[in-house]
């Protein structure tokens, strides 16, 4: 079987901070000079996905962190409700000094930023966030009371593999992985598995992914969204399959002063699907920020 991939940057080990429940997060800084610049992943992700797009980012200093429930995170005992996901955000900042940093997100990372900078503003500079998870009272009425398919699937998906080169061959051969770029879905594998026995395991339970999952309609961003001050940049992929795309431009409509930026040829994975494309949008939203901030 063929090995993985080469990472250009591999995730250095966590430290470890308390969020502010208590539960264990596991953060990484990465070091240099700049704007300080934090990123936060999608659900059933984990920190060192990102770093083919940090890899593409010059001038600043990035810093990540693994969300409850994920990769080496503690898990909350009172289950995962994302204003929780923002105290991580909020604890990782604190711990590492951080002073007014950009905030990357995708999926639920984009939300945990966005309640983030609800729960204290002033704490971001600036957002770029791709299909954030902040679901329209519309959207969220619609589907009450029916079964949750990403929460279902989740429970479904394989968490055991006889090695991380059988995990990454078979996430490598079918969809949605397989429209990731080879090093991010190296970067996922390497750090989303651990060993355990004669096999790997993931980091992020099924039932963890599914719950957080189930908890993506039960904040309150949405009618919060116009408090927001700091320069937001909305992105999306595709629209063509319904889902977080569709509801982006109307997350924009909402913040005071958002952008709305799109990629058509990307999915709703689009940082792990063209990191370097990606970077160079980051890059062009801080840029902005840094000419721009007081």
């Amino acid at each position: 079987m063929a090995p993985l991939p080469q990472l250009t940057r591999p995730l250095p080990p966590p430290a470890s901070v308390d969020s502010a429940d208590g539960t264990p997060i596991a953060t990484y800084d990465l070091g240099g000079s700049g704007t300080d610049v934090l990123l936060v992943h999608a659900t059933g992700f984990h920190a060192g996905v990102w770093m083919p797009l940090v890899a593409q980012l010059d001038e600043i200093r990035p810093t990540l962190l693994d969300v409850r429930g994920h990769g080496r995170s503690g898990v909350p005992e009172a289950g995962m409700d994302w204003n929780g996901t923002a105290e991580d955000v909020l604890a990782t900042v604190d711990a590492l000094g951080l002073e007014r940093p950009f905030g990357v997100g995708h999926s639920m990372g984009g939300a945990s930023l966005l309640l983030a900078e609800l729960a204290r503003p002033g704490t971001f500079r600036g957002l770029w966030v791709y299909e954030p998870i902040v679901i329209p009272p519309q959207i969220v009425a619609a589907g009450d009371g029916a079964e949750n398919p990403l929460s279902a699937g989740a429970l479904r998906r394989r968490d055991r593999f006889p090695s991380l080169e059988a995990a990454y061959a078979n996430y490598r051969s079918k969809p949605p992985f397989s429209a990731l770029d080879a090093e991010a879905l190296a970067a996922y594998v390497l750090g989303g598995f651990r060993q355990d026995g004669d096999e790997v395991t993931l980091r992020c339970r099924p039932r963890v992914e599914a719950s957080t999952y189930q908890m993506g309609a039960r904040h309150l961003a949405w009618d919060r969204l116009g408090e927001l001050t700091c320069p937001v940049v909305v992105a999306r992929g595709s629209d063509e399959v319904p889902g977080p795309a569709g509801f982006a431009p109307l997350i924009a409509q909402r913040i005071p002063g958002a952008l709305l930026e799109e990629h058509p040829r990307l999915g709703h994975f689009g940082p792990l699907e063209d990191p370097a494309g990606m970077a160079v949008a980051v890059a062009a939203a801080i840029a902005a920020t840094v000419t721009t901030a007081p």
